[in-house]
């Protein structure tokens, strides 16, 4: 019975890994093709440019899908190398949309970033300025890096209506990834001024909390929230991070509570701990 269990857990954790790594895939994809429609509309380029230049945005993108397994598998970026990728990646976009993007470089000493969070954020950046593609209200925006030596921490501003909030839909893509890392989202906008996007990830996520005596059953939300409450978040934070509200993480808590068995809080930490 536990090794039944134990392969259903594992079976559900691969396919939540799996429909992220999916999801990764088709905000690269979307990337790539909004490059490709900015380049063909440009009233910058005539029609023999834009089809040279259409081409080598699709050619780069297949090297880019080539060496994508090589860059998850670094074991360490240099910050200023990972900021640069992200660069590269939204370079057609930018050349040739009507998006104004200004890159603000990462200190050189900054602490090398583990591969997976370097590819990690460049994806939630990717997906983040998609989303401000998609809202059709700004024109600038500003992606600045930085590292504390323990957290690696983004911001991107725009210059849009200033209403964006933790929880509109378009950021959630972008929540789901950075709690997928243990990584918390902050959202400040100024109506009128446009918004700013917090994202600080850590460099030394914690251990994936052990199985629960009975969590066959806890979606991948509750486990994302299992997750934050082992690293001591509050529920306040939590909803943050998720963007979902503080009665939603109540109700995954009390979820996890009774699936688990625990009394507490602290009982369910130990015993995801193991």
């Amino acid at each position: 019975m536990t090794d039944s269990l134990s392969r259903t857990v594992a079976s559900r954790r691969a396919a939540a890994d799996h429909a992220r790594a999916l999801a990764e895939q088709r905000d690269r994809y979307a990337l790539t093709l909004e490059s490709l429609l900015a380049t063909l509309r440009s009233p910058r380029l005539d029609d023999r440019a834009a089809r040279t230049m259409a081409l080598d945005v699709a050619a780069g993108a297949l090297v880019g899908l080539r060496v994508q397994t090589d860059q998850q598998s670094a074991a360490l970026e240099p910050v200023a190398g990972a900021f640069e990728r992200l660069r590269s990646d939204l370079r057609p976009l930018v050349r040739y949309s009507d998006l104004d993007v200004q890159f603000v470089e990462p200190p050189l000493n900054g602490r090398a970033l583990p591969g997976d969070i370097a590819h990690a954020a460049r994806a939630i950046v990717r997906t983040a300025v998609l989303a401000i593609v998609d809202r059709g209200e700004t024109t600038r925006a500003r992606i600045q890096w930085d590292c504390d030596g323990l957290h690696l921490l983004i911001a991107i501003r725009d210059d849009g209506r200033g209403e964006l909030t933790l929880h509109d839909d378009t950021l959630r893509p972008v929540a789901e990834q950075v709690a997928a890392h243990g990584g918390h989202l902050t959202v400040a906008s100024t109506p009128g001024w446009g918004s700013e996007i917090g994202i600080r990830l850590p460099l030394d996520p914690p251990t994936e909390p052990g199985d629960l005596p009975d969590a066959v059953d806890a979606s991948p939300r509750e486990r994302d929230v299992l997750r934050l409450v082992v690293a001591g978040r509050r529920n306040r934070d939590i909803a943050q991070t998720l963007g979902v509200s503080e009665n939603t993480v109540k109700f995954h808590v009390s979820n996890l509570l009774r699936k688990s068995g625990a009394s507490s809080r602290t009982e369910l930490v130990a015993l995801a701990r193991g």
